[in-house]
């Protein structure tokens, strides 16, 4: 932290942004301190001051990525229907994140642009606290009875799957034209209302 505060806080963030609209337009391979460096406006002596270096402007696009999912679960209303809660959580939070940020979501979910998979070690305390906010959430359905006997961390990890899976969908442009909203609203719903059959014994 101390680094960052000699720079000040506005440059680490004009280097991040700079770094992620490098990665979305371009890809990591075009990520270069130098580039990162003038995009911002400055010296590559404060990237590696703040950052480190290339790999740590990567790791905390990781963390950017799961720092958002968080904030923002956390900070949608509740009301009583928590299974349409969890819809609206899935459509205007990991949607809004894959369509307005989706260099984050390569790096920090689907580890697609990192170079080493070892890099994701650097923000999976972020991903696990990301994680907790969204079991909190299909926690509500295991209070309401709606989980059919599923456990809280089974439901969260299919449902994150399911968004992951759509996501990936949406932006290799393999959805409906037009109707991407509906059949991530459909497809959710589906499977949320699905958490409330009863599992049939046997199942894994």
């Amino acid at each position: 932290m101390g680094r960052r505060r000699l720079h000040g806080d506005e440059t680490a963030a004009a280097l991040l942004e700079t770094a992620e609209q490098i990665v979305e337009r371009e890809g990591v391979d075009a990520l270069t301190v130098r580039r990162v460096a003038d995009g911002a406006g400055t010296t590559t002596r404060a990237v590696y001051s703040v950052y480190g270096s290339k790999e740590g402007l990567l790791v905390e696009l990781g963390r950017r990525a799961f720092e958002y999912l968080q904030a923002e679960l956390e900070a949608r209303p509740e009301t009583p229907d928590a299974a349409a809660d969890l819809v609206e959580a899935g459509v205007n939070v990991f949607r809004r994140l894959a369509i307005e940020h989706p260099a984050l979501l390569r790096i920090g979910i689907q580890w697609g642009d990192l170079p080493s998979p070892e890099l994701a070690m650097g923000f999976r305390a972020d991903a696990r606290a990301a994680l907790g906010s969204l079991r909190d959430r299909v926690a509500r359905l295991e209070t309401a009875g709606a989980l059919g006997g599923r456990s809280v961390p089974d439901a969260t990890r299919e449902f994150h799957a399911l968004c992951e899976g759509l996501a990936g969908m949406e932006l290799r442009g393999l959805l409906p034209d037009g109707e991407e909203e509906r059949v991530w609203r459909d497809a959710l719903t589906t499977l949320v209302r699905g958490f409330a059959t009863p599992r049939q014994a046997g199942a894994a």
